[in-house]
């Protein structure tokens, strides 16, 4: 099974309830609490539960190293954790019905969500650089936002259309292409059903790679931040209450997850046995795809402008071209970021280490 990275994509597959109808549609269906994981219990250490927003695999590399060396409770920490995955809760409709404290989603679920009057903060930006994209052929190559136009893209769904249109949008260009729909295999492409595929860098890139094309020669992968349309590929959420609450536990666990991912870039050949041989033993994970992966992801975690600290927040990032975007998709009334986001948090961490 090749796991699919999904804090990577800028965008909601289903529509995000409000609190009180999310409430009620909990009632209704029994659903009960995530199952969270962690280890032995130790006295003295704050307790946090985290909401992962896909299944256990490698792109939450920095989190299995701060498990596996103890460095969450070096700061005071303990983490329990709840997978996500196609039949999980999103992260924002579990942080709202407060059975987590902390969750992973993306920018445009985050975004609706505060919107839609769920009071949460944007703690950090895990993955500052997007990797969703489109994949394309020699025969169409799609490099640029006017190459969008008029071509049949290969798309998953809602978020793709999203990233597709915000592109377009942006670039001044009318929103004429075909959505061809397609799964989470890039094959349809190859056989000629469509000019590009919506696709990660971390997923079906790797696919391609491992069927023996070579990219910039068999195929063309290009992200949509390198076409315009910026936005963090996945974010750490909370929801406000718990931010002023328990701050210093918050802090602990960004401390922790910085160190995580320090180590993962050390040696990035650990984290993936990780995540096969323990944390997602369950979910069937190729080693070698998982490997890949991580070295592809890792400098994902940094952006490409200098100077900015891992996990932090860009202020002008946020209220310029990422707020441009969302208002590229009929999103108005935005809230001002200083009230959606806390950028102090990441800097403490950082203080502390």
């Amino acid at each position: 099974m090749v796991s699919r990275v999904l804090p990577s994509v800028p965008g909601s597959r289903t529509m995000l309830p409000d609190r009180r109808r999310f409430l009620t549609g909990l009632a209704l269906t029994g659903l009960s609490a995530p199952a969270f994981l962690r280890g032995a219990a130790a006295q003295g250490l704050m307790k946090t539960r985290l909401q992962l927003s896909w299944i256990p695999n490698v792109q939450y590399a920095g989190e299995w190293m701060a498990l596996d060396k103890g460095l969450f409770r070096k700061h005071g920490v303990e983490v329990e954790w709840a997978p996500g995955g196609p039949n999980a809760p999103a992260a924002p409709v579990v942080l709202a019905a407060g059975r987590a404290d902390l969750g992973y989603t993306n920018w445009f679920p985050f975004l609706d969500a505060v919107m839609r009057g769920n009071d949460f903060v944007m703690v950090a930006a895990v993955y500052p650089r997007n990797p969703l994209g489109i994949i394309s052929l020699p025969r169409k190559p799609i490099r640029r936002a006017q190459d969008l136009v008029g071509a049949r893209i290969l798309a998953q769904g809602a978020t793709e259309k999203t990233a597709v249109d915000a592109t377009l949008a942006i670039a001044g260009l009318p929103s004429q292409w075909t959505q061809v729909p397609a799964g989470f295999s890039p094959e349809p492409l190859l056989s000629g059903q469509g000019d590009g595929y919506t696709a990660f860098s971390t997923n079906q890139v790797i696919t391609l790679e491992n069927m023996g094309l070579v990219r910039d020669k068999d195929f063309f992968f290009t992200r949509f931040d390198e076409m315009g349309f910026r936005a963090f590929g996945a974010v750490l959420a909370a929801p406000r209450a718990y931010v002023e609450k328990s701050r210093p536990v918050v802090v602990g666990f960004l401390r922790g997850l910085i160190e995580g991912m320090r180590e993962n870039e050390r040696d990035p050949t650990v984290a993936p046995r990780l995540a096969v041989q323990r944390y997602g033993v369950d979910f069937g994970l190729d080693l070698r795809q998982q490997t890949r992966q991580n070295a592809v992801q890792i400098p994902l975690t940094k952006y490409d402008e200098p100077g900015r600290p891992l996990l932090s927040l860009d202020r002008e990032l946020m209220a310029g071209v990422m707020y441009d975007g969302a208002r590229a998709t009929g999103r108005t009334n935005l809230p001002d970021v200083d009230r959606i986001a806390d950028f102090t948090l990441v800097a403490e961490a950082h203080q502390g280490l």
